[in-house]
């Protein structure tokens, strides 16, 4: 009968700790991811014409450094919107530090964090106790709707001419080799 109370009381406590504890959930999930699950579905979008978008979007890393879409035509943009209370946001930035580590010295691809919290101590404690090097933006006018609608984490990929070429709203593993070739294929096309 003792040990049936102490087996139901710790299950109960890993039930409350699932429930309560973003970082718990977020070791779980990362587990699911490692067995395979949550990949993205990269299947590029073809927009109708070959223009520039026109997307209007600032943005500031923790230094002051602006930037604003405009500034990133020409390159392949991947943006992850996130925040640090998110348990799916926590699970996949291991999979981003990945993909950054793989396209850092790339001068054709962007990676960019976007906090939308602003909470910018709180995001330095967290990088800095994940160990996490991913430049990390805070969105200084609105974020456009085909980008964020509210859902996190949510991921937009945008072409070199800055149209959206792929979104994944919820978590995904990015470590894979399928996401460095679809930011590839996305380089080098015209």
């Amino acid at each position: 009968m003792i040990k049936r109370n102490y087996s139901t009381i710790i299950i109960g406590a890993l039930v409350l700790v699932l429930l309560f504890v973003p970082e718990a959930k977020a070791v779980v999930q990362q587990g699911f991811m490692k067995l395979g699950l949550f990949q993205p579905k990269l299947e590029k979008v073809e927009t109708t014409t070959k223009t520039e978008a026109n997307y209007k979007f600032e943005m500031v890393d923790a230094n002051g450094k602006a930037t604003t879409l405009e500034d990133l035509k020409g390159k392949v943009v991947f943006l992850n919107f996130w925040a640090t209370w998110c348990p799916p946001c926590i699970a996949e930035m291991p999979t981003i530090q990945t993909l950054y580590d793989k396209f850092k010295d790339d001068k054709d691809v962007v990676i960019l964090t976007v906090e939308v919290e602003g909470k910018r101590d709180k995001v330095a404690k967290f990088m800095a106790r994940k160990k996490l090097t991913l430049p990390v933006v805070y969105p200084t006018s609105a974020i456009p709707t085909d980008f964020f609608n509210g859902s996190l984490p949510t991921t937009v990929i945008l072409d070199k001419q800055g149209n959206i070429a792929h979104t994944t709203i919820g978590m995904a593993d990015y470590s894979g080799t399928d996401v460095e070739d679809f930011l590839n294929e996305l380089k080098t096309s015209k």
